[in-house]
């Protein structure tokens, strides 16, 4: 498996949980933006399901460090 770039993968999760966040609390369907940050989250860790490809893409982002964040 091609592993992705860990700051691609880690702005997609980010984005994917802060919007499924969200939206949890006005609508019982996902938007078609968290539709489409599901699917690529899926090609992205080779799943086919949005769970299976949030795990894989925390166990990915867990192996990289962290990157540096400059200060303000």
């Amino acid at each position: 498996m091609l592993i992705p770039d860990p700051a691609f993968l880690r702005r997609l999760v980010e984005e994917y949980e802060a919007l499924r966040a969200a939206e949890a609390r006005t609508v019982s369907e996902p938007s078609p933006r968290a539709r489409d940050l599901a699917y690529t989250l899926c090609v992205s860790t080779g799943t086919r399901d949005v769970r299976l490809a949030l795990g894989t893409a925390h166990r990915l982002l867990g192996a990289v460090p962290e990157p540096a964040r400059l200060a303000d």
